[in-house]
């Protein structure tokens, strides 16, 4: 039981994440410009960080690591 109360934590923050990411990219527009490279270091970064912590079969990081990624993602996709 407590597994699957992880487990829906962490999707609705990951969906949480959808919404946030699209609205820093509404409100950051002009900020998003300059730093673009760096905020694709960071995907990829949190993507590798996130698949090593499902090997290693730690929740929290995974759910951190896939939270941060889609954020950035999402603000470089509504620019």
């Amino acid at each position: 039981m407590q597994e699957i109360i992880k487990l829906l934590i962490g999707i609705i923050a990951l969906v949480a994440g959808w919404f946030i990411g699209d609205y820093l990219a509404k409100i950051t527009k002009e900020e998003l410009k300059e730093i673009q490279l760096w905020i694709k270091g960071i995907i990829l970064i949190s993507l590798i960080a996130g698949i090593v912590s499902l090997i290693i079969r730690n929740d929290w990081l995974m759910f951190g690591f896939f939270f941060v990624a889609i954020v950035s993602s999402r603000s470089l996709i509504k620019k």
